[in-house]
């Protein structure tokens, strides 16, 4: 009685290792897929690009985070232009700025600057900044003002004040570029805002992947993916594209 007893407990514990061991081994397998799928994504995601026979002309966003740019492998990765960021606030100044508007007009790539608007910062004094490092050229695309919360400003003014500083500071940038500016408010600032509806502006709407429909009226140029990654650059790159005349589907 005793020996069967024995046998049976080891087969017993034999057969609960075995359902153990196949457990674990499709446990492993599952994570293993999961992995993978999730390499596969990533990889995906730094790669795509939208139809280039529905939107021909694309371009890029650079700023200090992409390092020393380099503005050749830029352009052959298809960027037909580039926006780079230039200034922040009242007294920031992107360090790579003047190099990489040297850089892209070096090798052909239209170049345009983005200003970083705070709102707990006057409108003439973000003005002053930007007029006194971005210079005015005929060549040059039309200023973007980027309009997104930042963890570094806490104030939340009233939507009549913000789009009274925000006319102000397109104003004054205006009368010094020579172009009409285009606004830039990512999706939480334009929900409170509704900066689209109040200021009469050429928009830049952001949604990775799909397109952004949060503005007021059809979109000029979207920042289609904010994951890519390009030789010659440092990081993550936006790349963005404009829409073609006359498309307002």
């Amino acid at each position: 009685m005793a020996t069967g007893a024995a046998s049976k407990a080891k087969s017993v514990a034999r057969d609960w290792k075995a359902k153990v061991a196949h457990f674990l081994r499709r446990v492993a397998g599952g994570l293993l897929a999961v992995v993978l799928l999730a390499g596969l994504a990533l990889w995906w995601a730094a790669r795509w690009t939208p139809d280039r026979t529905r939107f021909p002309i694309q371009g890029v966003t650079i700023s200090a985070d992409n390092g020393d740019v380099h503005w050749g492998s830029i352009k052959a990765a298809g960027a037909d232009f580039a926006y780079v960021v230039a200034t922040d606030g009242t007294a920031g100044l992107d360090p790579t700025f003047t190099r990489n508007l040297a850089g892209a007009r070096e090798v052909g790539v239209q170049i345009g600057a983005i200003h970083r608007y705070s709102l707990c910062q006057l409108a003439t004094d973000q003005a002053a900044n930007f007029i006194r490092h971005v210079p005015r050229r005929a060549d040059a695309l039309p200023a973007v003002v980027w309009l997104d919360y930042d963890d570094r400003c806490p104030d939340r003014p009233t939507r009549a004040l913000l789009l009274s500083e925000l006319a102000t500071f397109l104003a004054q940038i205006e009368a010094h570029s020579g172009k009409r500016s285009l606004i830039a408010p990512g999706p939480s600032f334009e929900a409170d805002y509704k900066v689209t509806q109040g200021i009469a502006r050429t928009t830049w709407l952001r949604r990775d992947f799909f397109e952004p429909d949060y503005g007021a009226h059809p979109w000029a140029m979207w920042q289609a993916n904010s994951h890519i990654r390009l030789t010659g650059a440092d990081g993550t790159v936006g790349w963005n594209v404009l829409r073609p005349q006359g498309d307002t589907q």
